[in-house]
């Protein structure tokens, strides 16, 4: 009887060994990394899923130099339909957004919060990416801005902005090799 203990227990601390080797991949692959949000994680696994090497090149969680200081960018898609530099929000509640407002509203039951507009915040991140990468053509790179939580739009969406679920189809929208703009239809 004690001769079949030890036995039983290395079959059993193999098993326990590799399910935490599996778990422990698979929250690496797809789960939070200590560097990003809820959002960042979705839009990551998207386009890792949807878009990979060696056409695409994904790079997250980037800090560049800017004017004093830094900006810190949460993706950016390097391809050969363009350069992609992503802004992720996961955001509730209802938002109230305008293009060339300095702030939009974002409405959660009885309460607005002002928020800076993402557009204008994701413009400075793509003009470090084309100055860092002046040998581009500017129309080569991007801006978009993700939102991956349940807020609504009760304003017109705009243009560069869009929920996760149109990403992909976003993306694809741009010819490949060297003609950058979107597909006429």
């Amino acid at each position: 009887m004690e001769a079949i203990l030890p036995n039983l227990l290395v079959p059993l601390i193999l098993v326990v060994l590799v399910v935490i080797f599996l778990l422990g991949y698979a929250l690496g692959k797809w789960g939070l990394r200590p560097d990003e949000n809820t959002g960042e994680a979705r839009v990551r696994q998207v386009l890792t899923t949807y878009f990979q090497l060696p056409d695409y090149h994904l790079l997250n969680n980037i800090t560049l130099p800017f004017e004093d200081g830094t900006t810190q960018i949460d993706q950016i898609l390097v391809s050969t339909r363009g350069i992609f530099v992503i802004e992720t929000k996961h955001y509730s509640g209802e938002l109230l957004a305008n293009e060339k407002s300095p702030a939009w509203t974002q409405v959660l039951r009885m309460a607005k919060i002002q928020m800076p507009n993402p557009i204008r915040q994701n413009y400075r991140h793509v003009k470090v990416v084309r100055d860092l990468l002046d040998f581009i053509p500017k129309e080569h790179s991007h801006s978009l801005v993700v939102f991956t939580g349940d807020a609504v739009f009760k304003t017109k969406i705009p243009e560069g902005v869009m929920y996760l679920s149109a990403l992909v189809e976003h993306i694809n929208q741009f010819q490949e090799e060297g003609s950058y703009s979107a597909k006429k239809e």
